[in-house]
């Protein structure tokens, strides 16, 4: 397999607007041909979307197939939620349709990887199984939020990659040993949310007092990145690239220039580990409903 790219072109903005931070809303087509033609001469090698992602595999789709970049990107996709009433035959119809209608607007043959987008329905993991076994998908995983549940995922031995969310305010898999348990068993991982959805590049006074703890850790946060000569968009992103265990950072952008810094953000290296070592011992552990964005309040 082809080495992954530091960095991971999330897609979702490309069939959704998304995001607490997203001012600019859904990027045109031609704007997202762009930023994947721009991802890729930046030696960006990996997409990330999913079924869930409105337009955003059509997108991808026809964009690869007019840049000539079809066989040159490993494609990550999701599997929607499952239905809980189905019978296990229904589940591997279910998931069968959803894999193949992904291939149809991505224009594939072979998916790279193909993850269950819900946590719940990793132990439907051999429908996925049996579409590896034809030859349809090369790896198969698991998209998670909570380390409890990734953790009972990564002992099972059935999933070869994970992707999960991670930020300097969200370190829970960190302190919870997922990634230690991930690298042991060889898994890929690839982290979203380094930005929390864009949430730590928000000015505080642009919050809402949902987030009064977050806009608490701002000083402190400003000041590890002042004290490191960095933006804070370069210490969030330097930090989970710090971490042992982790493959690939999955950043979603709307412009071609966003794609740009990220790019240049991720070919930095890791932050010293004095540092590291302030960071990952002096942000307090906070509630799921600060760090998961379904519990936000609607904007």
């Amino acid at each position: 397999m082809t080495a992954l790219s530091r960095l991971t072109l999330g897609t979702v903005q490309f069939g959704l607007p998304y995001g607490i931070a997203n001012r600019s809303g859904q990027p045109t087509y031609e704007t997202a041909r762009d930023i994947i033609a721009c991802a890729f001469e930046g030696g960006v090698n990996c997409l990330d979307t999913a079924a869930a992602y409105g337009e955003s595999e059509a997108v991808i789709g026809r964009a690869l197939a007019e840049l000539g970049l079809t066989d040159q990107m490993q494609v990550v996709t999701k599997v929607p939620p499952i239905p809980a009433h189905l019978t296990g035959v229904e589940v591997d119809r279910f998931v069968n349709a959803s894999v193949c209608k992904s291939l149809a607007a991505l224009r594939l043959e072979k998916l790279f990887l193909c993850l269950f987008h819900r946590e719940e329905d990793a132990g439907h993991i051999g429908a996925l199984e049996k579409l590896q076994a034809q030859g349809l998908i090369e790896r198969i995983g698991v998209s998670t939020y909570l380390p409890t549940v990734t953790a009972k995922i990564l002992s099972d031995g059935r999933s070869q990659a994970i992707q999960t969310p991670t930020s300097i305010l969200d370190q829970r898999f960190i302190r919870t040993g997922v990634f230690d348990q991930a690298r042991q068993r060889q898994v890929t991982v690839f982290v979203r949310s380094v930005y929390l959805q864009g949430l730590l590049l928000i000015p505080p006074d642009r919050l809402d007092p949902f987030f009064e703890p977050v806009v608490a850790l701002h000083p402190k946060l400003e000041q590890w990145a002042h004290a490191a000569g960095i933006s804070l968009a370069e210490l969030a992103v330097r930090f989970v690239l710090s971490l042992d265990g982790v493959t690939s950072l999955v950043l979603g952008v709307e412009t071609v220039e966003q794609v740009q810094e990220n790019i240049r953000l991720c070919g930095r290296s890791p932050l010293p580990p004095d540092l590291l070592h302030e960071i990952l011992t002096g942000i307090p552990d906070l509630p799921d409903r600060l760090l998961m964005p379904p519990f936000w309040p609607k904007k």
